[in-house]
């Protein structure tokens, strides 16, 4: 993951921190989950040698997510891939919480390599993007388990400052870098939500059942809908080689560009004559 081992149980949280979330403290209230993500775990002191490590049990929790998806994740489940009791497995990861944070970071793996890519930022964000596309279908449940602000791991961290690295240099600063990270991340995963097989439950639909159900709809209730009947009879909701990813791709980057020129001209200053 991260080239770091993570042997053995986390250092405990400080005395006092239970309550840290509810003061705003939240460094200290997952200093457990921050130990193991960042490899900063201290190995038993007591007790025989482990005979897993901490990688290898992430490992398998990723596999039974890609296969069954997020929910099917449990201590128990995965204390049952080695024939360990749950309470065993405990002693490498403390908690459910932990171990997700853990499968994150992993199956999200190291930031793409951008400093080589020739032709400046826009390439740059391009193959970004891509690797982040790649990396959802390679992993679907990541969408639904990133989808919420919580503590980063090294890699995850990472892919974001790769992000921010490529647009240095552009004139864009402060929240202008951050809004820009944003708006491509966003655009990429509500691309990848609705293009990659999810396991999912009994009420929720593939795409393809989501399409027939609104055609359906539609012959019925068309004449509510007016634009959404032109839309689809004009094949809006047909098969595309990118599945949604490549043309919001160009749109966004475009409207970017637009933004670093418009500094560019802002820096220069009027125009003499």
């Amino acid at each position: 993951m991260n080239g770091k081992k993570r042997q053995g149980r986390p250092r405990k949280a400080p005395k006092g921190t239970r309550g840290a979330a509810k003061k705003g403290d939240v460094f200290e209230a997952q200093a457990r989950e921050l130990a193991l993500l960042w490899g900063e775990a201290e190995p038993p002191s007591r007790g025989p040698k482990p005979s897993l490590s901490v990688d290898r049990v992430v490992q398998a929790a990723i596999e039974i997510a890609d296969a069954d998806g997020v929910h099917a994740v449990s201590m128990q489940r995965v204390s049952s891939e080695f024939g360990f009791t749950t309470m065993a497995l405990y002693r490498y990861v403390p908690s459910k919480a932990e171990l997700f944070a853990l499968m994150i970071d992993a199956a999200i793996g190291e930031p793409p390599k951008l400093d080589g890519i020739q032709g400046g930022w826009r390439p740059r964000l391009e193959h970004w993007a891509r690797r982040l596309w790649a990396v959802f279908h390679q992993h679907p449940w990541l969408l639904e388990a990133t989808g919420s602000l919580r503590v980063m791991g090294p890699n995850e961290l990472g892919w974001l400052d790769a992000a921010l690295a490529a647009l240095s240099g552009t004139g864009l600063a402060g929240r202008e870098l951050m809004e820009s990270f944003l708006v491509i991340n966003g655009h990429v995963r509500i691309a990848a939500q609705f293009s990659v097989d999810i396991p999912r439950d009994e009420q929720a639909l593939t795409k393809e059942q989501w399409v027939a159900t609104v055609a359906r709809l539609l012959e019925t209730h068309g004449e509510r809908y007016p634009a959404l009947v032109s839309a689809l009879s004009g094949g809006a909701f047909g098969p595309s080689e990118s599945d949604g990813l490549e043309f919001g791709l160009r749109r966004v980057l475009d409207g970017i560009g637009m933004l670093i020129e418009s500094r560019k001209q802002t820096s220069r200053g009027p125009a003499s004559g």
